[in-house]
């Protein structure tokens, strides 16, 4: 059986990528940065690793691809909350006219252009 175990993120600044990342996840480098590649893990909980696939950032030196041909979904229990501090710390709105009326995401992307969503995963029984 296949895991995911890596996400590999195209970057520019490897730097700023890192920290946007570091404080959107709360991942922690698994070794020293390279000037051009930088692997994140989930932090270790009690001395367990904690579930979730790493996230690796690579410099490629070649120009994103628009649209992006796959993105991450980040799952929010408030997602409002969630959105707000993505932008906080650098994410930017994609300007995508394409949601349906009852879309649970919303498109951002992060510091080097890679998007993502955040899927609102909160108790909609209430509506």
């Amino acid at each position: 059986m296949l895991t995911v175990g890596t996400i590999v993120l195209t970057v520019e600044d490897i730097a700023r990528a890192g920290a946007f990342w570091r404080s959107a996840l709360g991942y922690v480098d698994r070794s020293e940065p390279s000037e051009d590649w930088l692997i994140l893990d989930p932090p270790d909980k009690d001395g367990w690793d904690a579930p979730g696939a790493s996230l690796a950032l690579s410099v490629t030196g070649y120009p994103q691809h628009y649209p992006p041909r796959i993105h991450l979904d980040l799952y929010a229990d408030d997602q409002r909350a969630e959105v707000q501090r993505l932008l906080d710390l650098g994410a930017r709105e994609v300007d995508w006219h394409a949601y349906p009326e009852d879309a649970d995401w919303i498109v951002l992307e992060d510091t080097e252009g890679n998007r993502f969503c955040v899927v609102d995963t909160g108790d909609r029984t209430a509506a």
